[in-house]
């Protein structure tokens, strides 16, 4: 999607790793975005992939002279999008991209790896997970359920990370939003909308898709202790 996004502000046309550092920024950021995948591959969305990827992207606009190249049903899906609504796909595109800025900084982001069909081909799939790596929608979420609450934990199987590692652990839980945007659209967010769970719980919603509701997972694990 990102990559899309450039070949969209290049007027659609391919951008070339060796003459355009638009293409190593890019890469970076992916890489930053997927550490695990990057320490274990070095060629994993290096420049060189993504400059390709930008080519593939380029083909297949409705007025490329040529034949498009095979970029994949999921890269086609992307491409279709940019086209049928620039402007909320750049929207996206840039939401995503300040998420990704902030991964270096944030132990609490969702680690995408084990899906990048999802990750990387549904773009309101994509959008909900960078709107649940906002800081500053976590801490005031945090806030409240400490000041209404009094502790902080996760919502579907009670564990406190600051009983068991204490100070280490304040705080320590994620936040989810409760309404994928595909289901609710573009909207501004709303505490109410949100859920605080500890990373195994938070995985397992977003493990398969379609994913779990909070409700769901509690079903699943049984409720929270009091």
């Amino acid at each position: 999607m990102l990559a899309c996004d450039l070949v969209v502000a290049n007027s659609w046309h391919a951008l070339d790793r060796r003459t355009d550092d638009r293409v190593t920024r890019l890469s970076g950021l992916l890489r930053r975005m997927s550490p695990q995948r990057a320490a274990q591959d070095p060629t994993f969305r290096n420049p060189q992939g993504v400059g390709r990827k930008t080519h593939d992207i380029a083909t297949l606009h409705p007025e490329y002279p040529g034949r498009p190249t095979k970029g994949g049903r999921l890269t086609a899906d992307v491409v279709a999008a940019f086209l049928g609504d620039p402007d909320q796909m750049v929207e996206l595109a840039r939401a995503i991209r300040a998420a990704g800025s902030l991964a270096q900084d944030n132990p609490m982001l969702p680690d995408l790896d084990d899906d990048t069909t999802y990750a990387e081909g549904r773009p309101f799939e994509r959008r909900h997970l960078a709107r649940e790596r906002d800081p500053e929608v976590r801490r005031r979420k945090i806030a409240q359920v400490r000041h209404e609450v009094g502790v902080v934990r996760c919502e579907v199987c009670s564990f406190d990370f600051e009983a068991l590692y204490g100070e280490r652990g304040r705080d320590f839980i994620e936040c989810h939003h409760r309404e994928p945007l595909s289901v609710t659209g573009p909207r501004q967010t709303a505490l109410r909308d949100l859920a605080l769970l500890c990373s195994n719980c938070h995985r397992m919603i977003h493990r398969y898709r379609p994913w779990l509701t909070v409700a769901q997972l509690v079903e699943l694990v049984g409720p929270a202790s009091p």
